[in-house]
């Protein structure tokens, strides 16, 4: 599930501009289709900028966005008589038909969000390592450590933890982890996101399971352990042991 933002001058809602949108699981905000709106406009993944009817201001304003500075990919919404005046230096990264199917839209979305994660990461060596507390994931190599410990992970174990780390805190339906981490077009029951959290949990270890929590008739979440549970733990591991031999 992906964060977008729809910038539009329509008073219809995001499902009625794009009905594509309505079968995705995407968080669609919807701004006004200006350039003053982009001032303290949310963090997004990406941009839906919306030419139905105003296609000389959504080229203007794509065109602004770039000025910016911006590397969020931008997708511009055109009716089929807009596409033939669409041009490559108008600044978006995409163009979608308003009409559009959700399996459509859904590859265009990842495909334009994909192409712009991987630009950052040529530019930034680490930006394909996620850390979330002791918890490493390196998409790049497909590894997973927790406190420097290698985790020997099946692919959709991987994926799952890399997507919740992606997202400390949040919580996330079964449903919606099915859709993320299994697929679009994925057919199983919900029990499959179970399992593999149970899996998962215990190649953590007991003292790290309870870094995938449950919350009770929704779902499950990334959870950050406290400065105060990490400070016990630290004092924990650098107490001198009293074995035996130890002196009295």
């Amino acid at each position: 599930m992906s964060s977008l933002l729809l910038l539009t001058s329509s008073l219809q809602p995001s499902t009625d501009v794009l009905p594509g949108l309505a079968l995705l699981g995407h968080q669609v905000k919807i701004l006004p289709a200006e350039g003053s709106a982009l001032l303290e406009a949310p963090d997004s993944d990406l941009l839906l900028v919306d030419g139905r009817q105003e296609l000389a201001q959504a080229r203007d304003l794509c065109r602004l966005i770039r000025t910016t500075g911006t590397d969020i990919p931008v997708l511009l919404i055109a009716t089929e008589g807009g596409l033939a005046v669409v041009s490559h230096d108008w600044g978006m990264d995409d163009v979608v038909l308003h009409t559009c199917g959700p399996a459509e839209l859904e590859a265009r979305i990842k495909l334009a969000i994909g192409r712009s994660s991987a630009a950052r990461d040529a530019s930034d060596p680490e930006a394909h390592v996620i850390r979330s507390g002791e918890v490493v994931v390196d998409e790049a190599t497909y590894t997973a450590k927790i406190g420097g410990r290698p985790l020997d992970l099946t692919f959709k174990e991987f994926e799952l933890l890399k997507f919740l780390a992606q997202h400390p805190g949040r919580v996330f339906s079964r449903q919606q982890l099915l859709q993320e981490v299994w697929g679009y077009d994925y057919f199983g029951g919900t029990r499959t996101v179970d399992v593999h959290v149970r899996r998962l949990r215990a190649k953590l270890g007991p003292e790290n399971e309870t870094l995938i929590g449950t919350v009770r008739n929704v779902g499950y979440r990334f959870v950050l352990p406290s400065k105060k549970n990490e400070a016990s733990a630290d004092s924990a591991r650098l107490a001198p042991s009293r074995g035996l031999g130890a002196d009295a």
